[in-house]
């Protein structure tokens, strides 16, 4: 794993500070994880306007009413996936594009699906000043995932549904694990771990209670 091209050392105090009081301190111990965090600056996501705030623990606006997760969230999804590194990743919900670029750092490849199409051009924007070349951005309905780079060994979304759709877990490797937000459009959601064992059986494990954007499209919520 290695730093994306042009980052801005400007902001590493306030990078470390992050991983440290936000994230290390809230239990997320994986050094993968921490390391990704480390290496990608969240202010090359973020508008101009915002990038003072960029590491405050919160959500922050980017446009067409949506939102960069709070780093704590970005961090336990990723961290709740067990990447090892040398994985295929879907992500539905690109954004920015941060997220995607945290998981490019210990996936070799990434796939992030984006609705918004001026979203999706931003998040490409970033990426590519940045260098990060092994992520991937399609604009596309992501409740169905993107079949055509499929199986995948995890899944990430950043966008509540009612239930994980079954299109993601068609397309999920034997063993693999798609964390989620599950639960009410705009009231209670809880942030899933969610696995198929080698017998079949499905297994959902709550992370922690959430406020995600919902998860739009024809296995989602109604546009």
């Amino acid at each position: 794993m290695t730093r994306p091209d042009n980052a801005d050392d400007g902001f590493a105090a306030e990078r470390e500070r992050m991983v440290v009081h936000q994230i290390e301190a809230r239990g997320i111990a994986d050094a993968r994880v921490l390391a990704a965090l480390r290496a990608v600056p969240r202010e090359a996501f973020v508008p101009t306007v915002e990038r003072a705030f960029a590491y405050e623990d919160h959500p922050l606006p980017i446009g067409a009413g949506q939102t960069i997760s709070q780093p704590y969230i970005v961090a336990l999804t990723t961290a709740g996936l067990g990447l090892r590194g040398g994985e295929r990743v879907l992500e539905i919900g690109t954004g920015c594009g941060y997220a995607a670029a945290v998981l490019g750092q210990i996936a070799a490849e990434v796939h992030s699906v984006e609705r918004i199409e001026s979203l999706a051009a931003q998040a490409r924007e970033h990426l590519a000043g940045l260098g990060i070349a092994n992520v991937h951005v399609h604009c596309a309905d992501g409740s169905l995932g993107w079949p055509a780079a499929a199986p995948y060994d995890a899944i990430a979304v950043t966008a509540a549904g009612p239930e994980i759709p079954a299109a993601l877990k068609a397309q999920l490797a034997p063993g693999g694990v798609i964390v989620m937000p599950v639960g009410d459009r705009h009231g209670h959601q809880e942030l899933l771990r969610w696995s198929r064992g080698a017998d079949g059986r499905e297994r959902a494990e709550p992370l922690c209670d959430v406020r995600f954007v919902p998860l739009l499209g024809a296995q989602g919520f109604t546009p």
